[in-house]
């Protein structure tokens, strides 16, 4: 149990738990329903994986001057010079799994940044905007776990899409049992009718 009087604790609780909730959302999909488009913008839920891993690894890695061990899996910086999408989609000769557990390294390897340096460890983040650069550890945890859990939300609704997967963790869904989901969105429609 962690305790949440430790900031440094409980921030990176949530950051841990946003991670896995994101790996979940994959849980039981084919490499196809995990790369196909849902949204018009193109995006899917391992495009979505795929781009929060390679935010822990460069927030959590040259930020702090640390590299991940095998940057050669994540996509470079310059990669989006050619192409603002880079990370938003897995490549033919990526998979689910290799993904998967290219993030859980890169967890692994942003856990011991996150262990190692306190949190007013001071940080560079070379591509932010000149006079805003400078960070600390504390910063990165705050904004790395909003970031992921916005994308968290994506995943949410993709994978809902998908096949009415629903739940806020793998073991805590916070959805009512048994609840009449038809008969919820009948009555959700007929009071915005009400506004049309």
């Amino acid at each position: 149990m962690v305790d949440l009087g430790d900031v440094k604790a409980a921030l990176h609780l949530y950051l841990r738990e946003t991670r896995e909730d994101l790996i979940w959302k994959l849980d039981g999909l084919s490499e196809r329903d995990a790369r196909l488009p849902r949204t018009a913008t193109g995006n899917n839920l391992l495009g979505a994986l795929k781009h929060c891993l390679n935010v822990e690894a460069l927030y959590f890695g040259p930020t702090f001057g640390r590299e991940f061990p095998t940057p050669e899996e994540l996509v470079p910086l310059a990669a989006f010079d050619d192409d603002p999408q880079a990370d938003w989609y897995a490549r033919d000769d990526e998979t689910k799994d290799g993904l998967i557990d290219t993030y859980r390294r890169v967890g692994v390897f942003a856990d011991q940044t996150i262990e190692e340096l306190p949190l007013d460890a001071p940080g560079l983040v070379s591509w932010w905007r000149p006079g805003a650069q400078a960070v600390t550890l504390h910063r990165i945890i705050t904004h790395v776990t909003c970031d992921l859990a916005r994308h968290a939300g994506h995943m949410d609704i993709m994978r809902e899409q998908h096949d009415a997967a629903i739940g806020v963790r793998q073991n805590s869904s916070n959805i009512p049992d048994g609840y009449d989901w038809p008969a919820y969105v009948t009555r959700l429609t007929k009071l915005a009718d009400r506004f049309g």
